[in-house]
């Protein structure tokens, strides 16, 4: 009887060596490699559950799709395509490999250590406080790259919350420090990775923004309070010649979709340009289906355009279809476009536009078919009172739609 339970004890053992690793729960400290040598970090908690929740500043993603088979790790990030294939480690407390957007061809590669929780590490006292309103310029020597921006800033001691608003929307959710004159910001939202680094004084930043490995370009602030970017509802208009917006795209089904149908007549019609990939469509995509859901009986119609960098038709319609699972939505997207989301091509799948500047880019139609508002871009929630100020006056247009009688 003693040899049988010393041979389970020991066979115990073995298969308890020989387990496949799991990931620890608690904090983890992630970092992609991007140019100069640079590392671009986030932070990320994997709870009880499984599930692994992404922090940015006030932002939490869940990501639910994580696969182990023995040392091999796929983390498929939420809503799209990008996923992070890796080896993790026997104690379970270390991952390593890339992170890839197959439709991009970019891979990036990234290490993950558990227990790390300082997304930026400090050694120096801030030398100032940015904290307030930044006029800026990216590539301001470029003229074909160059683009102005609105820099909004919190600080507390070392530690920095903010984004940086443009006129075709904004980065999200930034989160660093101010190390002496040093400041680092970053984010991961599962499709885009950014990094802005720059030397700061009370009155200017400059430094460099860095998107994944394969986008560097440098960058320029000044103080300003006062500073604001062009308005966003002058951006986009329909051209002279032109009388209507009208367009004619499948939806995932194969059906011809058209603003004309009769779902649309006598209705006032939101027409959503954007993308599967595009994260500040799916911001305000959760703007409107919340909205949406608050007005349940109300005549107001979302149809959205996807342009898509999908290679194929059936790898953009099944990015349309885990978008529309994922988050719910019940309105109609059609297949605009896919091969490619190149804003010069997207126009001339609308030609009455005079441009798109933006994903995304919303057309506000009245009840006669008539175009009222074109909104370039949109204030997500990381942008603070700017979201809120735009939540009223959406509501408050769409509302002056409906109650219009012809």
């Amino acid at each position: 009887m003693k040899k049988y339970v010393t041979f389970l004890l020991i066979l115990i053992a073995i298969s308890c060596d020989n387990a496949p690793p799991a990931l620890q729960t608690g904090i983890w400290r992630a970092t992609l490699e991007v140019q100069d040598e640079k590392q671009l970090p986030f932070i990320f908690e994997v709870k009880e559950n499984g599930k692994l929740i992404i922090r940015n500043a006030e932002e939490r993603i869940e990501v639910d799709e994580i696969t182990i088979d023995g040392n091999a790790i796929k983390i498929q990030t939420p809503v799209y395509e990008g996923y992070f294939d890796g080896i993790l480690s026997n104690d379970g407390k270390r991952i390593a490999g890339e992170f890839i957007k197959p439709s991009l061809d970019r891979v990036v590669p990234f290490t993950m250590v558990y227990g790390e929780e300082d997304r930026f590490h400090i050694n120096k006292k801030a030398s100032t406080d940015i904290t307030g309103n930044w006029e800026s310029v990216f590539s301001p020597d470029i003229e074909e790259d160059r683009y102005i921006a609105k820099g909004i800033f919190e600080q507390d001691g070392n530690q920095v919350t903010g984004t940086f608003r443009t006129t075709t929307g904004d980065y999200r959710y930034l989160e660093g420090t101010i190390n002496g004159d040093q400041m680092s910001l970053s984010t991961f939202d599962g499709a885009h990775a950014f990094l802005f680094t720059a030397t700061v004084t009370d009155s200017t930043l400059e430094g460099h923004f860095y998107s994944g490995n394969h986008w560097k370009e440098p960058f320029v602030g000044k103080r300003n309070p006062s500073y604001e970017l062009p308005d966003a509802k002058n951006l986009t208009f329909i051209k002279d010649g032109y009388e209507e917006l009208a367009f004619s795209f499948p939806n995932t089904d194969g059906t011809m979709v058209s603003l004309s149908d009769d779902r649309f007549k006598n209705k006032v019609v939101i027409v959503k340009i954007m993308g599967s990939w595009c994260p500040n469509c799916l911001d305000e995509s959760k703007f409107y289906m919340k909205y949406l859901k608050e007005h349940p009986d109300t005549d107001l119609e979302i149809v959205a355009l996807a342009f898509e960098y999908a290679p194929t038709k059936e790898k953009a319609i099944a990015s349309i279809e885990r978008l529309k699972k994922r988050m719910s939505i019940t309105y109609p997207i059609l297949l605009a476009q896919y091969g490619s989301s190149d804003k010069k091509l997207a126009q001339e799948k609308l030609p009455m536009l005079n441009h798109i500047l933006s994903y995304p880019t919303s057309i506000f139609v009245d009840r006669k078919g008539d175009v009222r508002r074109i909104h370039t871009g949109f204030n997500g929630p990381a942008t603070g009172d700017k979201h809120l100020e735009y939540k009223k006056e959406f509501e408050t247009f769409v509302k002056s739609l409906l109650d219009e009688n012809f």
